[in-house]
């Protein structure tokens, strides 16, 4: 017996290093599933920094586009002072064109009243003068 034991441990071992070997060819379970993870992970991460460069993108553009519409914003308030300013320049000298040309009328109609009361006034005075007609015989 003493000749079969180191045989059949010789043996037992050469089977445990066989197992060993083709488990570690094999791979396990665990170890698989944690280079799919980390497979998983890697593009998860690469999406995410393309995401990341996207946003920043995006939001240099909305900078740009906010800044652009705050100019024509300017632009559109100046003109509209620029437009309020001018229409009551407008009024104000249509009024005041309005308001010559009534102030001149009246002037006129004042001199007409003068000049008319004047004449009628002639006019009485020419009919309280005049001489009665002589009766004929």
């Amino acid at each position: 017996m003493k000749g079969f034991m180191p045989k059949a441990s010789i043996l037992v071992t050469a089977v445990v290093a066989l197992f060993c070997a083709s488990c570690r060819e094999q791979e396990l379970p665990g170890e698989k599933k944690s280079r799919v993870i980390a497979a998983e992970n890697m593009q998860l991460k690469q999406e995410l920094a393309r995401r990341d460069q996207e946003i920043v993108k995006l939001n240099a553009q909305h900078e740009k586009q906010m800044k652009q519409q705050q100019g024509e914003l300017a632009k559109c308030v100046e003109r509209k002072e620029a437009l309020e300013k001018q229409l009551q320049q407008n009024v104000k000298e249509q009024v005041e064109s309005v308001l010559t040309e009534v102030v001149e009328e009246s002037a006129k109609l004042q001199q007409q009243i003068k000049e008319l009361k004047a004449e009628i006034e002639r006019m009485r005075q020419q009919i309280q003068v005049k001489p009665k007609p002589v009766e004929a015989p």
